[in-house]
């Protein structure tokens, strides 16, 4: 039996491949098409979705194909009384209350990672009141809900990083749908 040393083994592989000619090539077409993409994505050019949370219009998304290429945004719309829909997702958001008055209620997460994930979520939600205004943190994999508890209409911008999405981490549970969906 031969016994290889190190830099012999270090010569070994399956196959030949091209990947990096081929990221190359990519990252020439993509510099190439990002030129082209907008630097403003004016009101009139941002989609309306009656989404799984409720009435919301896409400010920055990747299927717009603007410049961003890390942040998602979006504004959302709660009439007097209404709720979103309830769901959790593995990337944090930041919420800014543009109008209106309401709160939102978040289970926490537990997690253990002993032989597999383990995942559980509190019972009972925390209850955070907001007003125009207002910073809203909800931590990753929080389930979370937002309410209008006002008179007139709730408006807020709800921002994440989509790069947590494209590292595999695009997990997102709806657990409920706003009313109307």
């Amino acid at each position: 039996m031969t016994v290889l040393n190190e830099k012999d083994f270090a010569h070994l592989h399956a196959a030949e491949v091209d990947f990096r000619a081929v990221e190359v090539a990519a990252s020439k077409m993509f510099r190439a098409e990002y030129a082209t993409r907008p630097d403003v994505v004016h009101a009139e050019d941002m989609p309306i979705e009656h989404s799984p949370d409720g009435l919301i219009k896409h400010l920055v998304h990747r299927n717009l194909n603007t410049k961003e290429c890390c942040v998602e945004a979006y504004m959302q719309f709660l009439k007097s009384g209404e709720r979103s829909g309830k769901h959790r997702h593995m990337w944090e958001e930041v919420v800014f209350v543009v109008e209106g008055t309401g709160y939102d209620l978040h289970w926490d997460l537990d997690f253990d990672c002993k032989e597999q994930f383990e995942w559980s979520w509190k019972a009972e939600p925390k209850k955070f009141t907001w007003e125009r205004g207002d910073f809203i943190y909800i931590p990753p994999f929080t389930e979370h809900q937002h309410f209008n508890d006002g008179e007139g209409e709730a408006r807020f911008i709800v921002m994440s990083n989509r790069i947590v999405k494209d590292m595999g981490f695009n997990w997102f549970d709806q657990l409920e749908n706003a009313p109307g969906y």
